[in-house]
């Protein structure tokens, strides 16, 4: 059972991948039968605590006899509350997921409570675990970073993930040519703070692990996760354009588009720097989509400075936002900061980002009719009608009578229905 990001999604499927490769059956996470849970938790709120609380004890009472693991951010963070939850068997953190079953095993003969949750401070080691069996999907995601040297002042993630940390580029190739010959055509470079890839590693940065995926055969894209601004650059652009792999899609966390805020939110960059890395985006590659997240109700946050970051919001264009109220994680500075905002104005302001996000939303869709994409086919969703996503993230819907699934079709791109745009193989 998984909370959170994509990062312990990824986690998650790897440990199950773990179990299966020693003999371990996988099983719905819904089903009462299971031997074994393990709940993957996240701990970006205290209401992500909460969660991942009602989540063990949930699966305790459904199923008593069960072997209830609990690993991930939570755990790493509070790793004596979570030992006190009745019912939990281990506890790991976010570092030795790869040990789970041996724990398992272990609680099996000794019927004793397991802890090996330990400090990260001064690890410096990127502790590899792959998930490579996705059946039925078509792009792949392969977690390549791990820890944040950021400390963003309403982040906890530092604290439970660590320092930076990257994996070995020799490692991250051999997997990406492992996942090129199981078929998958896009692969999803996944992390913590993605954009940090190398820093520990000498004279390389993410753009040469790019490179180096690009010259697979059979990989056809390359996605990146949430990045920073901080790695775009004419450099970085002008060596993506020459791989014409990666994606026109860049998903650059924005968190508020006021300068005020993004000082007391600990962001190290001004609207005027992020402006200008989404302008370079279009230089290089003029029908990028940039998408972001956006924090609403930040404490200190007024009605003119909420005013001021949606007037930048719509500057940018972006081509989509993912909005966020506000909420305390007890253990960041902004945690303790004076003014913390109404939670009823966190709603309002809520309502009105959302709907300044339809709006760019079908704006970026207009923008596109027309236009020639490669859309990588997903799925059957009814008889001869497929769904896919064009290289800057828009999801189309195409007619064929051939089965296209895991295909990477030219389309031409021509009307909106909702969210999904009708196209037509060229």
């Amino acid at each position: 059972m998984t909370l959170g990001c994509k990062v312990n999604q990824y986690e998650s499927k790897a440990v199950s991948e773990i179990f299966t490769d020693r003999g371990y059956e996988y099983i719905d996470h819904e089903s009462e039968d299971a031997d074994i849970y393990v709940i993957n938790t996240c701990t970006v709120t205290n209401i992500s605590d909460r969660k991942s609380r009602q989540t063990i004890r949930r699966v305790k009472k459904n199923n008593p006899d069960a072997i209830v693991a609990v690993m991930g951010c939570y755990s790493q963070i509070s790793p004596e509350d979570v030992s006190k939850i009745e019912g939990v068997d281990i506890i790991l953190g976010t570092t030795e997921r790869n040990k789970i079953v041996d724990l398992c095993e272990e609680f099996e003969r000794e019927k004793k409570q397991i802890n090996i949750v330990r400090s990260l401070k001064g690890d410096h080691c990127f502790q590899q675990i792959s998930a490579k069996n996705a059946e039925g999907k078509t792009r792949a995601y392969m977690k390549v970073q791990d820890g944040c040297n950021r400390f963003c002042s309403y982040c906890i993630i530092p604290y439970a993930r660590g320092s930076i940390r990257s994996r070995d580029m020799d490692d991250a190739i051999k997997e990406a040519r492992e996942l090129a010959a199981a078929g998958y055509k896009e692969i999803i470079l996944t992390g913590i703070h993605v954009g940090s890839y190398g820093y520990d590693l000498g004279d390389i940065r993410l753009i040469d692990l790019i490179e180096k995926i690009a010259e697979i055969e059979g990989i056809d894209r390359i996605r990146l996760s949430s990045v920073e601004q901080s790695i775009i650059s004419e450099d970085f652009m002008k060596r993506a354009i020459k791989t014409n792999k990666l994606c026109d899609h860049f998903h650059l966390s924005l968190q508020s588009g006021c300068d005020k805020t993004l000082k007391a939110m600990n962001r190290k960059y001004t609207t005027d720097e992020f402006y200008e890395k989404t302008q370079l985006i279009r230089k290089y590659m003029p029908n990028a989509g940039i998408t972001t997240d956006v924090i609403v109700g930040f404490p200190g946050e007024t009605d003119e400075d909420f005013k001021e970051s949606c007037d930048f919001i719509e500057k940018v264009g972006f081509s989509r936002i993912h909005i966020f109220k506000y909420s305390i994680r007890e253990g960041t500075v902004a945690a303790k900061m004076p003014d913390q905002v109404d939670g009823n104005i966190k709603i309002q302001r809520s309502d009105a980002l959302f709907e300044i996000n339809e709006k760019l939303m079908e704006k970026f869709a207009k923008n596109n009719l027309g236009l020639k994409k490669s859309l990588l086919i997903e799925e059957e969703i009814e008889p001869g009608r497929f769904l896919g996503y064009t290289t800057n993230y828009i999801r189309c819907s195409v007619n064929s009578q051939e089965n296209i699934h895991n295909q990477v079709v030219e389309v031409n791109l021509l009307e909106t229905r909702g969210e999904t745009l009708a196209a037509k193989i060229l």
